[in-house]
């Protein structure tokens, strides 16, 4: 068996395998970075500001590189869930406290990952996106449900091989519609373009002075803050030990250079040769539905569907944080202590199996909602809302969580003290804007947040005084084990590699065979071969898993 939502996970459960594990994990390590989002909101930034978003993506890069030297720290926890990271570093009080303020935030990310794919398929079906969210919405959570983690990372494996061809092959398209890499690169100095293609833009020329040094220098911050710290174990929990932890943030590093290189090249050709085609289209943000229209335009017949249900598993492995992952916190962490403390008797295995269904199914009627939500709000674009999440609710959460990784001599009561004080700022800034206050750019905000969380961490260090022995025998503990190397053969022991192989490779092969039929739809005969020369990869690449 391995970790899902119809199997609760044990560490015997969570590890699946040697190679094909990695190239899966490491697919799925870099959910945060590519995702539907990627081609709707970050799309969005590229259509009408070019190049300066890109600094997420090196960001990215960066955080995933770091990785391969921390990942193996994070397998090595010997966690199940990143809750129990948080018990085992802190205290009980903190898991059940950051566990159960996940759900409330997980779900808020994931509803903006299905919102951003309804965009896209919005932009493609011509069907409203209130109703895609809705449908989309009722697949993922139905699939989550029946098929668990593994399902979903293992999905995302396989489409994300097919994703990662066709925007490779966007990205060729794109650069052959307008002539050639050089003839790219030229429009930048056109008149009509030059200011809003410039690589760092003067204070003024976008709202909130989006895409400044300062602006730039804080969201650069923030990205790569997301890969450092022990929030991020959880990407690597399910790999063989860590040695594959590394290797899986090696193989991710490599999928996002790859991609920070070929993905917003279209939407900015879209700019560049259908800028009134797509100010026109009927949509609440139509340059979000930039990438989907020169898709529509480039891309041989056929393969649309081909890239939406790619779009489809992409989104999956976001929503899988808040679908299956919050529901693993919440019958792993949050209702074993429930029960303990009415002196009710555990769940049995049966009823764990039943209990994660039915958390997966209410999780996904929150997100649909919460999707639906965004889909009404008019004050922010796509890209802001999602960065502004990000900014006023995940940073102070996660700051303790970053310097815990670094600092050992961090008590737990520091973990309150500083949320409360990286709180301070953001409260100000939503109160101050309630009452119609001067307006602070998200750049701003992190600044105040970063400061008063050193702050928070500075005041805290003494705290450390205080710590008796027990405690500082656990916390020593906890480090020694993230330490030392994972023996799989002693500690764990039992795999179905083969099994797995075959599955992935399968599906992968039937993909590939399928793509190929599309070479019987009428297309010019370079379309043709751009069709074989996808499938045929995608078929070499099932072949070579099997």
């Amino acid at each position: 068996m391995v970790e899902g939502v119809g199997y609760p996970a044990g560490n015997e459960l969570v590890t699946m395998g040697s190679k094909e594990k990695e190239v899966i994990v490491g697919q799925d390590a870099i959910g945060p970075g590519i995702s539907a989002f990627t081609f709707t909101g970050n799309a969005s930034a590229a259509f009408l500001a070019g190049p300066s978003l890109l600094v997420i993506y090196p960001a990215n890069c960066v955080g995933l590189a770091l990785c391969a030297w921390i990942g193996p720290w994070f397998r090595q926890t010997r966690a199940t869930t990143w809750a129990d990271i948080m018990r085992d570093r802190f205290n009980v009080g903190v898991e059940q406290f950051s566990a159960f303020f996940s759900l409330l935030i997980q779900p808020v990310s994931a509803a903006t990952q299905l919102y951003a794919l309804s965009v896209f398929a919005s932009a493609i079906l011509h069907i409203p996106a209130s109703m895609i969210v809705i449908v989309l919405g009722v697949i993922v959570m139905v699939y989550s449900t029946t098929g668990g983690r593994w399902a979903v990372m293992a999905t995302d494996f396989v489409q994300g091989i097919i994703l990662f061809a066709l925007t490779v092959l966007m990205c060729v398209l794109a650069l052959r519609e307008i002539g050639g890499l050089g003839e790219f690169f030229s429009y930048f100095q056109k008149p009509e373009f030059a200011a809003d293609f410039r690589w760092v833009k003067e204070e003024g020329q976008f709202a909130d002075n989006k895409f400044t040094w300062k602006w730039i220098f804080v969201i650069f911050v923030l990205q790569l803050q997301g890969y450092i710290n022990l929030g991020t174990a959880g990407r690597f929990l399910s790999v063989k030990d860590g040695s594959h932890a590394r290797k899986a943030a090696i193989w991710a590093c490599l999928l996002m250079v790859i991609g920070s290189v070929v993905w917003f090249i279209p939407p900015m050709v879209a700019r560049f040769l259908y800028e009134a085609e797509i100010v026109a289209l009927d949509m609440k943000e139509p340059s979000t539905g930039s990438y989907a229209y020169i898709a529509g335009r480039l891309l041989p017949n056929g393969m649309m569907g081909f890239m939406l249900a790619a779009m489809l598993a992409a989104t999956m492995s976001s929503m899988d944080t808040g679908l299956n992952n919050t529901t693993g916190v919440i019958v792993n962490n949050m209702i074993p202590r429930l029960r303990s403390r009415l002196k009710v008797p555990p769940l049995t295995p049966r009823s764990e199996v039943f209990a994660c269904r039915l958390c997966t199914m209410f999780l996904g009627v929150y997100i649909i909602l919460i999707g639906l939500l965004l889909e009404h709000q008019e004050q922010l674009s796509l890209f802001d809302a999602y960065l502004m999440i990000s900014a006023i609710i995940g940073l102070p959460l996660g700051m303790p969580v970053l310097l815990a990784l670094w600092i050992r001599k961090l008590h737990w009561s520091a973990y309150y003290t500083i949320i409360v004080f990286a709180m301070i700022p953001s409260a100000y800034f939503v109160i101050q804007s309630s009452m119609g206050g001067k307006s602070w750019p998200i750049q701003d905000r992190l600044m105040w947040i970063y400061l008063f969380s050193a702050a928070g961490c500075l005041l805290s260090l003494p705290l450390w005084r205080f710590a008796g022995p027990e405690y500082r025998q656990r916390v020593a503990a906890f480090y020694q084990r993230m330490h030392t190397p994972i023996d799989y053969d002693k500690e764990i022991g039992v795999s179905n590699d083969r099994f797995q192989y075959l599955a992935i490779g399968g599906v992968t092969v039937v993909l590939g065979v399928l793509m190929l039929f599309f070479l019987s739809l009428p297309n010019t005969p370079s379309a043709r071969w751009e069709i074989a020369t996808v499938g045929s990869g995608i078929l070499l690449i099932g072949g070579g898993v099997s």
